[in-house]
């Protein structure tokens, strides 16, 4: 074969590669996949462990002892986000774990990004956590962001709006891909 044809065969395989991770026939981590069952069904949010390794471990660590079983969205703002993850479902709750240092990074509040919420203090984010039903980048770099919805992001939009909502959606279950198999 012709260093041309070898060329040419390099690059036809390069952007084959480029088209499956664009388009998500890329086979997803179950680690690192998190499957949040809602009350119109499954979303799917990819963690980012690389920009938020100890945002990731706590959600995983909550998720896998059940703690988000059951919990309401206690703030959904139409345009803005969906806010969940206050056992007390009032937004001023968390787990029994300490806060979690913020670990900002370059992910851009986009539609479907998943961030941390937290206080005034950058430092103050437990458990609580957020889904962009839009475009956000005020919030760029000043919150956590720790995912990204990649499956059923019009189940989220679905979420009852309000601050409370009169009638809240709730996680039915949340799990890590890797442990459902």
């Amino acid at each position: 074969m012709s260093y041309f044809a070898k060329a040419g065969l390099m690059t036809g395989l390069a952007l084959f590669g480029l088209v499956a991770a664009t388009t998500g026939s890329a086979q997803a981590n179950p680690e690192n996949t998190l499957n949040l069952h809602l009350e119109c069904g499954k979303v799917v949010i990819k963690l980012r462990p690389d920009l938020a390794p100890k945002h990731v471990e706590r959600i995983k660590k909550l998720t896998r002892e059940g703690f988000y079983n059951g919990i309401i969205f206690h703030r959904v703002i139409d345009g803005f986000m969906a806010q969940t993850g206050d056992p007390t479902g009032t937004g001023t709750g968390g787990s029994k774990y300490n806060d979690v240092p913020a670990e900002f990074n370059k992910l851009q509040y986009h539609r479907g990004v998943v961030g941390m919420a937290r206080s005034q203090s950058p430092n103050s984010a437990n458990s609580q956590f957020f889904i962009m039903l839009a475009d956000g980048r005020f919030l760029d770099g000043k919150y956590t962001a720790w995912g990204q919805v990649t499956q059923n992001m019009g189940c989220v939009d679905r979420i009852p709006k309000g601050e409370p909502p009169a009638s809240p959606g709730k996680i039915i279950k949340m799990e890590i891909e890797a442990d459902a198999q």
